[in-house]
């Protein structure tokens, strides 16, 4: 793991980016107290080195699809390192798959998925028993509400933490 070299400005882009990844860079200068030029520069060696991945938007796909969503943990019958290969790139290749954790612990895998419906979930978890991805055990929970849904990574947080540290 590669420890960062930032500076509260570049990490107060980072933030800023993070609340609204549409704010001009104008907008983004004023948010951070510096200067546009200086600004922009920063913004254009965070996207340079990798610290910003892209630009996405937050889809209310409730607004689209009536889904329900699953968190399911996963035990593979073998840990052989080509065991894991196999089931991760089973994984990937299903785009009902929204996140993929391998864990330590009781299990192997949390899952979170969507499916149309319990009964197409049920289908895919089928499928994916009869692939052979080397499926075990699962055990399924179905997510009757969001509580809390933030992708926004604390990052001042943390920066406050480092500095209270140092």
């Amino acid at each position: 793991m590669r420890r960062a070299r930032l500076d509260r400005y570049d990490l107060a882009i980072l933030a800023a980016l993070q609340r609204d990844g549409r704010m001009s860079k104008l907008r983004l200068s004023e948010a951070i107290h510096l200067s546009p030029t200086p600004c922009w520069e920063r913004l254009r060696k965070l996207e340079r080195d990798g610290f910003i991945r892209g630009y996405h938007a937050d889809v209310a796909v409730e607004e689209l699809f009536d889904v329900s969503h699953f968190l399911v943990e996963v035990t593979l019958s073998r840990h052989r390192a080509e065991d894991f290969a196999r089931f991760e790139a089973a994984v990937n290749a299903h785009p009902e798959v929204l996140t993929s954790y391998a864990v330590a612990g009781g299990f192997d895998y949390f899952l979170s998925v969507v499916a149309e419906s319990i009964a197409a979930y049920q289908e895919m978890i089928e499928s994916w028993l009869n692939e052979d991805m080397g499926v075990e055990r699962y055990f399924t929970y179905v997510v009757t509400r969001t509580v809390k849904d933030s992708r926004h990574f604390p990052v001042e947080h943390f920066w406050s933490m480092r500095r209270r540290d140092e």
